[in-house]
């Protein structure tokens, strides 16, 4: 099966904050492969960071104050973001890999889907664009990592990202989106096999 493994990150966990980048490479869970060439990266624009630090949790202050910069300075707007992104998912590249011309859609993977990227992502390029453009269906390694460790077929600690890291010794979260779309697919590598 091949999918899409995204991150994003943003500055913060809460409605109102705001994409500041996103990163994005399909990898084949069957063959173990993952297509770089066809990875793409995007800082996305926002208010400076001096504007946003009063409402900045105090992480995001001390751990993103280069990423806010960078995004402010050198990022896209969301609708060039928007557009980047329907130009990627209709390439011919990216429907061959994916078989769209078959009537698949690309199936999204990612970590924690559900607690920040899809609110984030829907209010930013629309429910039906995500709906047009995606399976309904997801896979999300923060479930499969609870299941795991539920089962106690993973420690304790591997609930979270930087647990499972950790265990399967891949050093720290980068906290930058294509190492971590990048990072995300390798664990479900090592999950794929013995455990």
């Amino acid at each position: 099966m091949r999918y899409l493994s995204f991150d994003l990150e943003a500055t913060g966990l809460d409605d109102h904050d705001y994409i500041i980048e996103f990163a994005m490479v399909p990898f084949d869970a069957t063959e173990k492969t993952i297509a770089t060439d066809l990875g793409r990266h995007f800082y996305i624009s926002c208010p400076s960071f001096e504007e946003l630090r009063p409402k900045l949790n105090p992480w995001v202050v001390k751990n993103n104050f280069e990423l806010i910069n960078k995004a402010h300075q050198d990022g896209i707007t969301i609708s060039q973001f928007k557009q980047e992104l329907t130009t990627y998912l209709t390439s011919a590249k990216v429907k061959s890999y994916f078989n769209l011309d078959g009537g698949d859609q690309i199936i999204l993977f990612g970590k924690s889907l559900n607690a920040l990227d899809f609110p984030l992502l829907n209010r930013d390029l629309g429910r039906s664009w995500i709906r047009e453009h995606f399976h309904h269906q997801t896979l999300d390694l923060s479930s499969v990592a609870i299941f795991l460790a539920d089962r106690e077929d993973l420690p304790q600690k591997a609930r979270k990202g930087s647990g499972l890291m950790e265990h399967f010794k891949m050093g720290e979260v980068a906290h930058n989106a294509m190492d971590d779309a990048v990072n995300t697919a390798k664990i479900y590598f090592e999950l794929l096999g013995d455990l």
